[in-house]
Protein backbone atom coordinates (compact mmCIF):
# COMPACT_ATOMS: atom_id res chain seq x y z
CA UNK A 1 0.00 0.00 0.00
CA UNK A 2 2.17 3.03 -0.62
CA UNK A 3 2.35 6.03 1.61
CA UNK A 4 -0.89 8.08 0.72
CA UNK A 5 -3.77 5.83 0.74
CA UNK A 6 -1.92 4.59 4.17
CA UNK A 7 -2.30 8.33 5.07
CA UNK A 8 -5.80 8.57 3.98
CA UNK A 9 -7.02 5.21 5.74
CA UNK A 10 -5.99 6.39 8.77
CA UNK A 11 -7.58 9.76 8.35
CA UNK A 12 -10.79 8.27 7.47
CA UNK A 13 -10.65 5.41 10.12
CA UNK A 14 -9.83 8.52 13.14
CA UNK A 15 -12.89 10.20 12.07
CA UNK A 16 -14.87 7.70 13.20
CA UNK A 17 -12.34 6.34 16.39
CA UNK A 18 -9.17 7.31 17.47
CA UNK A 19 -8.37 3.76 19.08
CA UNK A 20 -8.76 2.35 15.23
CA UNK A 21 -6.67 4.38 13.66
CA UNK A 22 -3.49 4.68 15.58
CA UNK A 23 -3.12 0.45 15.83
CA UNK A 24 -3.80 0.43 12.26
CA UNK A 25 -0.66 3.53 11.02
CA UNK A 26 1.30 1.17 13.32
CA UNK A 27 0.34 -2.05 10.97
CA UNK A 28 0.95 -0.02 8.05
CA UNK A 29 4.31 1.00 9.49
CA UNK A 30 4.15 4.57 9.40
CA UNK A 31 5.96 6.87 11.05
CA UNK A 32 4.27 7.65 14.66
CA UNK A 33 4.56 11.67 14.40
CA UNK A 34 2.21 11.25 11.26
CA UNK A 35 0.36 8.87 12.82
CA UNK A 36 -0.17 10.83 16.17
CA UNK A 37 -1.10 14.64 13.22
CA UNK A 38 -2.75 12.44 11.50
CA UNK A 39 -5.41 10.70 13.54
CA UNK A 40 -5.74 13.40 15.75
CA UNK A 41 -6.34 15.78 12.75
CA UNK A 42 -9.17 12.89 11.48
CA UNK A 43 -10.69 12.94 15.14
CA UNK A 44 -10.36 16.77 15.96
CA UNK A 45 -12.59 17.26 12.66
CA UNK A 46 -15.47 15.05 13.33
CA UNK A 47 -15.29 16.08 16.91
CA UNK A 48 -15.64 19.72 14.99
CA UNK A 49 -18.40 18.50 12.93
CA UNK A 50 -20.49 16.93 15.88
CA UNK A 51 -20.31 19.98 17.49
CA UNK A 52 -21.18 22.71 15.27
CA UNK A 53 -23.98 20.67 13.61
CA UNK A 54 -25.06 18.85 16.67
CA UNK A 55 -25.58 22.66 18.49
CA UNK A 56 -28.70 23.15 15.81
CA UNK A 57 -30.38 19.78 16.68
CA UNK A 58 -29.49 20.62 20.30
CA UNK A 59 -31.30 23.85 19.95
CA UNK A 60 -34.20 22.35 17.98
CA UNK A 61 -34.97 19.50 20.25
CA UNK A 62 -35.09 21.63 23.96
CA UNK A 63 -36.98 24.32 22.50
CA UNK A 64 -39.46 21.74 21.09
CA UNK A 65 -39.36 19.63 24.34
CA UNK A 66 -38.65 22.24 26.84
CA UNK A 67 -40.01 25.41 25.46
CA UNK A 68 -37.83 28.18 27.10
CA UNK A 69 -36.86 26.28 30.04
CA UNK A 70 -33.69 24.38 29.89
CA UNK A 71 -33.38 20.64 31.55
CA UNK A 72 -30.90 20.44 34.34
CA UNK A 73 -31.44 17.28 36.46
CA UNK A 74 -29.98 13.81 36.16
CA UNK A 75 -27.06 11.74 37.14
CA UNK A 76 -25.43 12.80 33.94
CA UNK A 77 -26.55 16.56 34.57
CA UNK A 78 -24.31 16.40 38.06
CA UNK A 79 -21.46 14.80 37.13
CA UNK A 80 -21.66 17.23 34.30
CA UNK A 81 -21.24 19.91 36.89
CA UNK A 82 -18.66 18.55 38.74
CA UNK A 83 -16.34 17.98 36.11
CA UNK A 84 -17.20 20.35 33.17
CA UNK A 85 -15.85 20.81 29.56
CA UNK A 86 -12.45 20.21 30.95
CA UNK A 87 -12.97 17.09 32.25
CA UNK A 88 -15.47 16.00 29.53
CA UNK A 89 -13.03 16.95 26.73
CA UNK A 90 -9.50 15.20 28.54
CA UNK A 91 -11.70 12.22 28.72
CA UNK A 92 -14.30 11.48 26.35
CA UNK A 93 -11.47 10.71 23.75
CA UNK A 94 -10.40 7.95 25.58
CA UNK A 95 -13.73 6.35 27.35
CA UNK A 96 -16.37 7.89 24.77
CA UNK A 97 -14.75 8.77 21.24
CA UNK A 98 -14.58 12.16 20.29
CA UNK A 99 -17.61 12.19 18.59
CA UNK A 100 -19.86 10.48 21.45
CA UNK A 101 -18.29 13.02 23.69
CA UNK A 102 -19.21 15.99 21.56
CA UNK A 103 -22.13 15.09 21.52
CA UNK A 104 -22.59 14.72 24.84
CA UNK A 105 -20.93 18.02 25.66
CA UNK A 106 -23.02 19.61 23.09
CA UNK A 107 -26.37 18.07 24.73
CA UNK A 108 -25.22 19.22 28.18
CA UNK A 109 -25.03 22.91 26.80
CA UNK A 110 -21.48 23.36 26.47
CA UNK A 111 -20.12 26.52 24.94
CA UNK A 112 -19.09 25.28 21.31
CA UNK A 113 -15.66 26.86 21.28
CA UNK A 114 -14.70 25.68 24.27
CA UNK A 115 -15.73 22.49 23.93
CA UNK A 116 -13.68 21.60 21.00
CA UNK A 117 -10.76 23.26 21.95
CA UNK A 118 -10.74 20.66 25.52
CA UNK A 119 -11.50 18.30 22.89
CA UNK A 120 -8.83 19.14 20.57
CA UNK A 121 -6.26 19.12 23.83
CA UNK A 122 -7.79 15.15 25.04
CA UNK A 123 -7.37 13.58 21.45
CA UNK A 124 -4.13 15.28 20.87
CA UNK A 125 -3.10 13.89 24.23
CA UNK A 126 -4.52 10.33 23.72
CA UNK A 127 -3.09 10.39 20.49
CA UNK A 128 0.15 10.66 21.30
CA UNK A 129 -0.07 7.83 24.40
CA UNK A 130 -1.90 5.81 22.47
CA UNK A 131 0.65 5.96 19.66
CA UNK A 132 3.69 5.52 22.71
CA UNK A 133 2.18 2.80 23.90
CA UNK A 134 1.60 0.80 20.37
CA UNK A 135 4.66 1.75 19.31
CA UNK A 136 6.72 0.30 22.83
CA UNK A 137 4.23 -2.86 22.18
CA UNK A 138 5.28 -3.32 18.41
CA UNK A 139 8.85 -3.38 19.31
CA UNK A 140 8.93 -5.16 22.48
CA UNK A 141 7.26 -8.12 20.33
CA UNK A 142 9.99 -7.52 17.81
CA UNK A 143 12.69 -7.70 20.16
CA UNK A 144 11.20 -10.80 21.37
CA UNK A 145 11.35 -12.60 18.11
CA UNK A 146 15.22 -11.54 17.51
Amino acid sequence: MDIITSIASVFIVSVIELWLAIPLGLYLNLNPLLIVIISSIGSILSAFLVIFLGECVRRWFIKRRYGDKTPEHGKIYEIWKRYGVIGLGLLSPLVLGAPLGAAVGIGLGADRNRLLLWMAVGIVIWSIILTAAGLYGVLSFQSLNK
